[in-house]
């Protein structure tokens, strides 16, 4: 097992299929007066979801992105992309897939681990990725690898990110 650097003259444009099955999401409960917004997302279960959606590394709008994968073998198990934000000198986690069966084996702490390492040898001064309210695996992985609600976004994806239960989440660290 081990962690490379992925070339981007080989993988710009490599398709990383997501896919998970969520028991619960966190709902987004708001309240707004002239004195106060308070918030708090709470976990509810749900009956099975299941999603799927597709990336690509090296997008054009993330600023010098790398990649690297976890390899068993000739086998890429996972990957995890960064980016600097250097206006705000974050690092910034743009795509972290495991591969469907080969998860829950700590390949995905070893990523994290190497995203640690190359922002701190960068001094950057926080860690931070997008996640969804309704991929409550994700935020238990997360939480898990010491990371915390930092934000959200409640209109990213539609004008019904609410009712649908998929509101943006930012996570992260300090470093």
């Amino acid at each position: 097992m081990h962690i490379s650097e992925l070339p981007r003259e080989i993988y710009e444009g490599y398709e990383l299929v997501f896919t998970y099955d969520s028991k619960a999401y966190y709902d987004l409960r708001l309240r707004t007066t002239e004195n106060v917004f308070a918030l708090e997302f709470v976990r509810t279960p749900c009956p099975p979801v299941h999603k799927e959606f597709v990336d690509r590394l090296f997008a054009p709008h993330w600023d010098d992105p790398r990649a690297f994968g976890l390899w068993d073998g000739q086998k890429l198990l996972g990957v995890i992309e960064l980016t600097p934000e250097n206006w705000n000198n974050r690092m910034r986690i743009t795509n972290l897939c495991v591969q469907d069966g080969y998860r829950r084996r700590g390949y995905g702490t070893l990523l994290m681990t190497k995203a640690r390492e190359i922002a701190r040898a960068q001094h950057r001064r926080a860690l931070i990725l997008e996640t969804q309210s309704c991929n409550s695996a994700a935020i238990s992985f997360y939480l898990n690898q010491g990371l915390t609600f930092m934000g959200f976004n409640a209109c990213e994806y539609s004008n019904e990110d609410v009712a649908r239960h998929e509101v943006r989440l930012e996570m992260g660290c300090f470093l």
